[in-house]
């Protein structure tokens, strides 16, 4: 049995109201509101809204939430708070010790991060990755290298022991970039392949076959929320809707695929923060009755960990 997580940043149960909602009126498999039924997912899946507060105070935040979710644990909850950003020292404990990449490796299972990401950029942060052959992609000044910060992901794997793909990955058709087609890169200057959502989906499942974690992240849509950008918010959520369909009509039969978000945001564009909005958790796969149970996003990660046996 294989898991695979599609994880995209910023997106909450709001309400069906086009004026602020960029959800409204498009048929995505995100598109849950306030007092309405869950929508019927194709293909056999199942969904559930589920908490992001864990009971305390404030306006969740990816920092603590995505630490969370790979981890399984209560992290704003554990740490005394919601954190904004990146993990602060205490999350970053908290993940050096109870990753699930690193559990998962730990007791025997594989496990791969599908992102790829510059060379130069990975190094900045100090994260491990896999060896290049092309040039870099461009030069940090030292001023900026010191400013960057690794998102919790990165940091998960990076417990693990697991090399992160660059772009050299992504141009040898085993790796994806963050945007899903390569446009967003490819107007940055980066030379990295153009794909479609679908054409996307096949190389996830090519890089899934060999692990029995995979991970993907995709974090446009919180960056729209927090601009407030129509445009830019319909954009993401359609290529991450067309993706994800594709992931789970292609989805092979020893497969479990859960999609989840780490917290509200650009459900309700008429704010600019984050907010307490559950959000739309869904499942993939083979029965699995125990999904209806879940309540929080640290679900995800005992999901994982129960499902490879490794809890």
């Amino acid at each position: 049995m294989r898991v695979a997580v599609l994880f995209i940043d910023g997106v909450g149960v709001g309400r069906n109201d086009p004026a602020v909602n960029p959800l409204s009126g498009r048929d995505h498999l995100l598109s849950w509101f306030q007092d309405a039924p869950a929508p019927t997912l194709p293909h056999g899946g199942f969904g559930l809204p589920v908490d992001t507060t864990f009971g305390v105070p404030g306006r969740p935040q990816s920092a603590s939430n995505q630490t969370a979710i790979l981890t399984g644990d209560p992290a704003p909850a554990l740490v005394g708070g919601h954190v904004l950003g990146y993990p602060n020292a205490a999350l970053r404990d908290l993940m050096a010790e109870r990753s699930i990449v690193r559990r998962l490796k730990a007791r025997g299972r594989t496990a791969t991060f599908a992102n790829a990401y510059p060379a130069p950029y990975l190094d900045a942060l100090g994260i491990p990755r896999r060896p290049t052959t092309s040039p870099p992609e461009f030069t940090l000044p030292p001023r900026t290298a010191r400013k960057v910060r690794a998102s919790a992901a990165k940091l998960a794997f990076a417990a693990g022991g697991e090399l992160l793909r660059t772009l050299d990955d992504a141009r040898a058709d085993d790796g994806l970039t963050h945007d899903i087609t390569g446009a967003q890169a490819r107007a940055h200057g980066l030379s990295v392949p153009q794909r479609t959502p679908e054409a996307a989906a096949a190389l996830f499942w090519r890089i899934a076959g060999g692990a029995d974690f995979t991970f993907f992240e995709h974090y446009l849509a919180d960056e729209a929320g927090h601009a407030q950008d129509f445009t830019a918010a319909r954009a993401a959520l359609d290529t991450f809707d067309a993706f994800t369909r594709a992931v789970a009509a292609t989805r092979p039969a020893d497969a479990r695929v859960l999609v989840c978000s780490d917290h509200g945001n650009v459900e309700d564009l008429s704010v600019r923060g984050h907010t307490v909005h559950p959000v739309p958790m869904l499942y993939f796969g083979p029965s699995a009755p125990e999904v209806a149970s879940f309540t929080t996003v640290a679900d995800v990660g005992r999901a994982v960990m129960r499902w490879l046996g490794a809890n």
